[in-house]
């Protein structure tokens, strides 16, 4: 892929004329793609057999994200969400003789409470990272012990984009005897990702960010499934759905045990038009694409004064950079104002990037930035803080 990169993919997003959108961290743009699947969607929903073409989306979505991470369509679970995938994931853990499970201080807490319900099971959580939420791949190696029984690991870090080396983290843990969990939301759709070559046992990653679709899917994949029988299930997680029998509790050997009820119809549709789109990428130009951007963006942000949380080599860095903010909204809100969308964590702001962004999005934000510091001085009261 060439320098014409952005130019190409940016043309599937009209509603980027209006917004510079540096928040593909949280939420994706609008784009062609999302419209026209919508607009399927309703469609479909005007003639008869609306269920039978909503199941063919959610089926679709489930084999392009399959193709994406290099698994078999049976490894691959469709889920309302990742905290269910999550659970679903750990569910078959018995917590007998080996009890820890070692998840990260940088972990997002809609995983990290997830882990922290295990405890009820029997479960002892332990973290590894600093108070204030750093980690390194190192931090994983020397927390993993014979006593531990899954370890959980972000592929990219949310708040930080701090990027782990999961295959160094996954054979260290089989190695002492673990299972190996990672949540790739902060990766899927924007980096090359194979689950082979990772080496995890399960797979987490949701529609709503860098795989261009709408929040509300997620998927699962689980290098076995059929190892493990989930707590929670609903109708889809038998082995013939449509048979609607209420008496019988049977699991399919494939990845479908773990679904449970209807997914979201809207994200199907859009789940799918957003891998389409993806899988017409090379990700690794899309990853050293958004290295080169972020690159940029910090040199010049650094030079403005500013603090932003950068890992020190490029294979530690995921597709978003940490611009340190105490007061994370009123700047978001600010820059919003101004045609700008970021994503605010508490005392952060994460730019993120993917295939559709260019240099002028970073010369954009850099100059809003330089003038919402000039306003904010200009109305701080003396021997107040920022």
């Amino acid at each position: 892929m060439t320098a014409a990169l952005p130019a190409a993919v940016r043309s599937r997003f009209p509603s980027l004329e209006q917004t510079d959108h540096l928040a593909a961290c949280s939420i994706a743009p609008r784009s062609i793609d999302m419209d026209q699947a919508l607009a399927t969607m309703l469609d479909d929903l005007a003639r008869p057999g609306f269920w039978g073409a909503a199941e063919e989306q959610v089926s679709d979505a489930q084999r392009r994200f399959a193709r994406l991470i290099g698994a078999e369509d049976d490894q691959v679970a469709i889920l309302p969400n990742v905290s269910i995938a999550a659970h679903q994931a750990a569910s078959g853990m018995r917590w007998r003789r080996r009890r820890e499970l070692l998840s990260t201080t940088a972990e997002f807490p809609g995983v990290a409470h997830v882990w922290l319900a295990q405890e009820q099971r029997g479960a002892r959580v332990r973290r590894c990272g600093t108070p204030t939420g750093q980690i390194s791949s190192t931090d994983y190696l020397r927390a993993i012990t014979t006593d531990t029984a899954l370890v959980s690991v972000p592929a990219v870090t949310y708040r930080d984009a701090t990027r782990l080396n999961i295959r160094r983290i996954a054979d260290a843990a089989h190695a002492a005897g673990a299972t190996v969990i990672v949540d790739a939301y902060q990766a899927a759709g924007v980096m090359p990702l194979h689950v082979d070559a990772l080496r995890c046992d399960y797979l987490l990653a949701g529609t709503g960010k860098y795989l261009l679709g709408l929040p509300g899917l997620a998927f699962l994949y689980a290098r076995h499934p059929k190892a493990t029988t989930p707590t929670l299930t609903g109708w889809l997680g038998r082995c013939d759905p449509h048979a609607l029998d209420p008496t019988r509790l049977d699991f399919p050997t494939h990845a479908r045990r773990f679904e449970t009820g209807t997914p979201s119809v809207a994200a199907a549709y859009t789940a799918a038009a957003g891998l389409s789109l993806i899988e017409t990428l090379d990700l690794a130009a899309v990853r050293t694409h958004t290295q080169r951007l972020l690159t940029s963006a910090a040199n010049r942000l650094t030079a403005q004064g500013e603090i932003v949380h950068w890992p020190p080599t490029a294979d530690e860095r995921g597709a978003h950079l940490a611009l340190i903010e105490p007061h994370a909204w009123a700047m978001a809100a600010w820059l919003e104002g101004h045609g700008i969308a970021v994503a605010p964590r508490r005392n952060v702001i994460r730019v993120a990037t993917h295939a559709y962004n260019s240099d002028s999005d970073i010369d954009l934000l850099c100059d809003a930035i330089a003038i919402y510091r000039v306003k904010s001085r200009a109305h701080t009261p003396i021997g107040a803080s920022r």
